[in-house]
């Protein structure tokens, strides 16, 4: 990433960033309103259902008539869920479009213009929970998209064809270069994976410098989707969740990312790189943690390369704390973090030590695209995006039957998909929506922050 591509993010108009309570809105500065398009920010959105906070604003806002989002899609957050000063979700949707250019040259606004029709065009969606404070989450908000942006731009003359050429320039520079390509099997599909992989780094990257200048920690995880030529991909880097909710089908779209769902990664980095645990962690994992009793026993324990259980002799050196401690929604990494990918934490280190926990938190996320020319898409069928705080309380089967049952209900309600994102985080919170499909009251509620993404997947080809 260029010294000058940031300088040139961070000039232009500022955006709206959360204030305490959903009072007052401070200002910070954000990068510059692009060119190709100027994405729409959900901070604060409009439309909520009314529902005052103990703070005094709003407790879910979303999306309204009055600010249509791509797709036509339905938003909805509750905020200041009494776990922080300020809301730690942040979300950001916008159409991204691509074209093809030579190294060097800057983007004619003009040319934009009068050749519209020489550029792809895509639409984006992102959700961001941020830990340790919004503001890892907020530049995250403000940034990924134009990192998504370049890496396509930098790769589209292979994701526009069929088979990539080994080399943008066309040239071949040897013989077998083409043949090779297709015995890989690299697809242009390939090359838009690679490039969310790679913006999700430099977005990472983004956030350690500005909160490094700005003398600020804290990280965010972050969830994605793209929809570009008749693909749909979704990136994920935390524990947040997407699912397809179809007419006869639910396909989830990302998985989360847990200490306990990445315990072999982290302990083989562990294992190839002990003197990040400065001594002070064991890498093997048990059944809980052992006492000086089990010196001497033979106990249960997996190492990095087992998916199974072994017995191992416990040694002194056993006895130190876990590098996965913890079950479920309690584990947690080096006992600090509960999740195991996302953006942004490169100051933070373990409590009294010089432990950084950033070399175990990985920033790339996981990539599972959906192929709409393989399905029969309905008009009920929707993406679902939202964050955890969702998920606590919510499981896929039960988020599939409100979706299905709101949206038969509701055929003729022109912002369906909005009232829907509503329902949904008013019905994790535990509260009275007015519908008899509704869980009954005994059902658990979530604390959290909570956002939610309606996406509605026939209206697919509208704005692009």
């Amino acid at each position: 990433m260029s010294a000058e591509w940031l300088r040139r993010l961070r000039r232009g108009d500022p955006a709206e960033r959360p204030g305490g309570g959903g009072g007052e809105r401070e200002r910070r500065p954000a990068p510059a309103a692009p060119r190709y398009h100027r994405p729409k920010f959900l901070r604060g959105g409009g439309g909520g259902s009314g529902e005052e906070s103990p703070r005094g604003g709003r407790a879910v806002r979303g999306s309204g008539p009055e600010r249509p989002l791509p797709w036509g899609a339905g938003y909805a957050e509750v905020i200041n869920a009494e776990k922080s000063e300020f809301n730690e979700d942040q979300a950001a949707c916008c159409q991204i479009s691509i074209r093809r250019r030579e190294p060097g040259l800057e983007e004619d606004e003009e040319w934009l213009i009068l050749c519209s029709t020489q550029y792809l065009t895509g639409s984006y969606w992102a959700l961001f929970d941020g830990h340790g404070g919004p503001e890892a989450a907020i530049i995250a908000s403000n940034y990924l998209h134009y990192c998504i942006k370049q890496k396509l731009e930098e790769a589209v003359g292979g994701i526009t064809e069929v088979h990539p050429p080994m080399h943008l320039s066309g040239r071949c520079v040897c013989d077998s270069d083409p043949q090779f390509v297709q015995e890989k099997q690299i697809h242009a599909e390939d090359m838009v994976v690679g490039a969310l992989e790679n913006a999700f780094q430099e977005c990472d990257e983004i956030i350690g410098q500005e909160m490094e200048a700005t003398n600020q920690t804290g990280g965010c995880t972050a969830l994605a989707a793209l929809y570009l030529q008749g693909k749909l991909y979704v990136a994920n880097a935390g524990d947040s969740r997407a699912i397809l909710v179809l007419k006869d089908n639910i396909v989830p779209m990302s998985c989360e990312f847990t200490p306990e769902t990445e315990r072999q990664r982290i302990q083989h980095l562990a294992f190839l790189f002990p003197k990040l645990l400065d001594g002070e962690f064991t890498r093997f994992e048990f059944p809980r943690r052992l006492k000086g009793d089990d010196v001497g026993q033979k106990v249960l324990y997996r190492d990095y390369f087992m998916e199974g259980w072994g017995y191992k002799m416990v040694e002194k050196a056993d006895l130190k704390y876990p590098l996965v401690h913890g079950h479920g929604k309690q584990a947690r990494l080096l006992g600090t973090l509960a999740v195991s990918r996302g953006l942004g934490d490169h100051q933070l280190k373990v409590i009294d030590t010089n432990i950084e926990v950033k070399p175990f938190l990985s920033c790339i996320p996981k990539v599972n695209v959906f192929d709409f020319a393989l399905h029969d898409i309905k008009e009920d069928d929707v993406l679902i995006m939202a964050t955890d705080g969702l998920w606590d309380v919510l499981c896929n089967k039960e988020v599939a039957h409100m979706v299905r049952s709101f949206l038969a209900e509701n055929r003729t309600n022109p912002h369906r998909f909005s009232e829907l994102a509503k329902c949904l985080v008013c019905r994790a919170r535990g509260k009275k929506t007015g519908h008899q499909w509704m869980l009954d009251d005994s059902h658990e509620a979530s604390y959290d922050d909570i956002s939610v993404f309606v996406i509605p997947l026939h209206n697919r080809d509208v704005d692009c």
